[in-house]
């Protein structure tokens, strides 16, 4: 089975995961097949015998922190799941016209409805908001670097961690699992 696993705050604030270390321990120590990290911010595709994701999430927790020292969250997802964020996005014309401004922002679970709704109501900028399955969808018409709508905000908001990537990251993913 192949899994991508996005990280959650990973080589930002002084949170430094090295990319070679992390395929290191996910092929040679964990038996990880077809290992393949994607920049920097902490994105790997892999194959295990292992079908249970969220079982793979926290064991993958525990042996980043035990083996390399790293305290961070895995969100794991399969290639139907990707499909998914992809086929359902709401905001068509931003995934064509502004893809680093549409992000897809990864839950564990499935977002509280009356959660989704007091995060709406406390954007003050142009930042849509719409829930899917176990993620968000956000647009950040004026770009992200100068929003308020911050994954601290959100996860405040929400009550529970996320991670966020933009359309381009989550396209590249997706086709990294499909075509191995």
């Amino acid at each position: 089975m192949r899994y991508a696993a996005f990280l959650r705050a990973v080589n930002v604030a002084g949170n430094a995961l090295p990319m070679a270390a992390l395929k290191a321990m996910l092929h040679e120590d964990l038996g990880f097949g077809n290992v393949r990290t994607y920049l920097q911010s902490g994105n790997v595709v892999f194959e295990s015998k292992k079908r249970n994701a969220a079982a793979l999430e926290d064991a993958l927790q525990r042996e980043t922190l035990d083996r390399l020292g790293v305290r961070t969250e895995y969100f794991v997802r399969t290639a139907a799941d990707l499909q998914e964020i992809l086929e359902r996005n709401p905001f068509e014309r931003e995934a064509v016209d502004g893809p680093s401004h549409l992000i897809a922002f990864i839950l564990k679970d499935a977002p509280d409805q009356q959660r989704v709704a007091a995060l709406r109501a406390w954007i003050k900028g142009p930042e849509l908001v719409q829930a899917g399955t176990r993620h968000l969808y956000i647009t950040y018409p004026d770009g992200i670097g100068d929003s308020k709508l911050t994954n601290v905000a959100i996860e405040r908001v929400l009550e529970g961690r996320g991670t966020a990537r933009n359309w381009n990251t989550i396209r590249k993913i997706h086709a990294a699992l499909v075509e191995g």
